[in-house]
This record gives C-alpha cells, structure tokens and sequence, in this order.
C-alpha cells in the first residue's frame, strides 16, 4: 500500500490564532496570496463554534491535475500534489475548479501558487511550517491510508469532495457550553 500523506485537523485544539497562517506566508515569502487559511465555523446562530485551518488537501483524486493545460501539477508516490510555476500561465483553471479553493492567484506574480506540504521541509525530516507553528497542536501530517481516526465530515456539502476525495481528516470539537450566558437573565 502506497503512502497518502495529508493533514489531520483537531478542532479541538485550533483557537483560530492564524499562527499556521502566517508561518506559511513568512516561510514561503508569500505577499498577498495565503497557502493555509483559518475560518471560523459557525453555527446556526452565527456563533463561532470552532476554527478551521485549511489548505491544500492533496486529493486522492485531484482535480487541479485534470484541469491545468500547461501540466504544472504532478502528484508525488507519497500523495502530495505540488505545483511547478514555471509554466503556469495565470489562467486560473485550476482556481475555478477546485472545490475547496486551493490554489490562489498571486496579483504579483501573475501565476497560481499553493500550498505543496512543504516537500522541502519534509525531505529533511521536519514537519511543514504550519505543523511546527501550530502552539496547540492543532495540526499533524498524517498517512491517511494506515492510520484510522474518529473523524468527521465537515466538507460533505462540497459535491465534488466525494470525486477529488480529499487527504485531510478531522477530530471533531466539544461543543462549546456557555453556563454563563443561561443563568445571565436570572436573579442570583
């Protein structure tokens, strides 16, 4: 069984800080353009129930492979999609059909970037950038073929997920409980 690296996000942990965010765009010299990004994810009242921190997924199935005219992605025998800009040519193909908006569009550049699992940092057996930065250890790098995980769905309303079927699993968050909002309106 081939390798198929990909991340493993802990709800849990994440508080949203943007460490892994920023780490990212000050290892990879990134201006305007975001490898890694963090959301917070909302419930039905619009109150942040937990932080999302996103980037690429390496799909099992990528679909930024398929699209591309100029061949600029290759996915690697351990799963990671990287992306070589010398041919890109800014048409942005790649942007428009991915479902979890990967790839960017760098302004500056005029080429699409994104995030390539820090294969360099990997290669001299140290975690990416996002990894190291994270202080709660929200975020590993995972086999996700070997290693089986309670995980959750949170991207089961993205149609085209059950296609490119991303590399990256979750443990999902306790349930954030706010006594003190129930008693707030009560005499003490």
């Amino acid at each position: 069984m081939q390798i198929q690296y990909g991340f493993l996000v802990n709800l849990k942990r994440c508080t949203g800080c943007k460490g892994c965010e920023l780490a990212c765009r000050n290892e990879h010299h990134l201006s305007q353009a975001h490898r890694r990004t963090v959301q917070p994810l909302l419930d039905e009242n619009k109150n942040i129930i937990t932080f999302l921190s996103m980037s690429c997924n390496h799909c099992e199935n990528p679909i930024c492979i398929a699209v591309c005219p100029n061949h600029c992605f290759k996915k690697r025998r351990d799963g990671i999609v990287v992306h070589s800009g010398t041919n890109c040519s800014g048409c942005k193909s790649c942007v428009g059909a991915c479902p979890f908006h990967a790839p960017k569009f760098d302004p500056i550049t005029r080429k699409v970037d994104k995030c390539n699992l820090c294969v360099d940092r990997l290669e001299q057996n140290l975690s990416p950038i996002c990894v190291s930065a994270c202080i709660n250890e929200a975020l590993e790098i995972i086999d996700v073929r070997s290693q089986d995980y309670d995980t959750i769905q949170v991207i089961s309303e993205i149609k085209m997920a059950n296609f490119t079927n991303p590399s990256v699993r979750f443990l999902p968050a306790n349930p954030v409980l706010c006594k003190w909002r129930e008693n707030s309106g009560k005499d003490s």
